[in-house]
């Protein structure tokens, strides 16, 4: 199934140019993405095509463009919106391209639904590996950070943290507008739309896409399974994202049948005696719980010990010259990944 189109057009070369260069390097984009630098250019595409989503700088906005059959128009201004143009939605031109894309999904997915990127049958397999441990303090994050922008190297990769307590945005300095407790809404009211929701609210870290996690442990121990298993389905078809690394915390009341959806379960262990009979626990439920196929697909590993996250900011890309790092590099360089 062909993608819907989204189209730039800013009258500013270089900005358009630089806004393009960015969106070329994003693998998760739900839309063909053509840029303009003229309204004449735009007009005689859209004279052929059909564009979905047009974001437009408002000295480039003429009335040709407004009698358009455009699904979602966005304005790009400098500060203040023009007058004329206050029916329609507008982002903030000179701030982050990455900011600039979310806050224009959130504004198409406030309305819109998006045709699913691709036919499910034609779309490339999406890899769910999933990180999990029965132990604390057994660098399970760090890994699942450092094997995610490893991997996003070479191909789109989506994280999700299911943790009650994750520590993010005291982490990443920052508050997130949107997070994962956002998403989980909108599969509880049945929204058609989650691919450009999931758009408007991923968030980087280094190389890898990551939705912000809750802010309340009360939304992740009030999912049921069925919610789970919807926007995991929804990533899965309606994305461009190859792989989805879940790291797992124990706040899911269903949490085998969300190992049992993975097709490598990373689980970093230790070796003191508490933490092995802690492990001896977990394989012998698994057993009892008629889940012993977990087993087969579990690799179990001892992390190398790193200096881990120093004082002050944290930038991702530490992780992936940390020891771990070398570790996870090593673990692909084997295909144990």
């Amino acid at each position: 199934m062909k993608k819907q189109i989204f189209a730039v057009c800013d009258t500013e070369a270089e900005y358009a140019r630089n806004f393009m260069d960015y969106l070329n390097r994003k693998k998760n984009m739900p839309f063909e993405v053509q840029a303009f630098t003229s309204a004449e250019s735009l007009i005689a595409f859209a004279g052929k095509n059909h564009i979905e989503l047009l974001l437009i700088s408002a000295e480039a906005m003429c009335r040709e463009i407004q009698e358009m059959d455009i699904g979602k128009v966005v304005i790009l201004t400098e500060g203040v919106q023009p007058p004329e143009l206050s029916g329609y939605a507008g982002v903030y031109k000179y701030q982050a391209s990455s900011q600039v894309v979310r806050e224009v999904m959130a504004r198409y997915g406030e309305e819109k639904a998006v045709l699913p990127l691709q036919s499910p049958a034609l779309k490339k397999e999406t890899e769910i590996l999933g990180i999990y441990s029965p132990l604390g303090r057994c660098l399970k994050t760090s890994f699942a950070l450092t094997l995610g922008q490893i991997l996003a190297k070479e191909k789109p990769v989506l994280y999700l943290n299911l943790e009650e307590y994750s520590g993010f945005e005291e982490l990443f300095g920052q508050s997130f507008p949107g997070t994962l407790s956002d998403l989980l809404y909108f599969v509880r009211q049945g929204e058609n739309s989650l691919s450009v929701k999931i758009s408007g609210i991923v968030q980087n870290a280094g190389t890898l896409d990551f939705i912000p996690p809750v802010q309340s442990p009360l939304d992740i121990r009030g999912t049921p399974w069925q919610d789970w298993a919807c926007l995991i389905q929804e990533i899965v078809l309606h994305t461009s994202y190859e792989v989805l690394i879940l790291d797992i915390g124990n706040g899911i009341d269903e949490v085998f049948q969300l190992l049992d959806m993975c097709r490598i379960v990373y689980m970093p262990v230790r070796s003191d005696k508490m933490s092995v009979c802690k492990i001896l626990q977990f394989e012998k439920l698994l057993q009892l719980l008629d889940y012993s196929q977990i087993l087969s697909k579990t690799v179990k590993m001892k992390l190398p010990f790193y200096s881990g996250i120093q004082q002050g900011d944290f930038r991702a890309e530490q992780l992936v010259w940390s020891e771990l790092g070398d570790y996870v590099r090593e673990m692909v360089r084997k295909g144990q990944v």
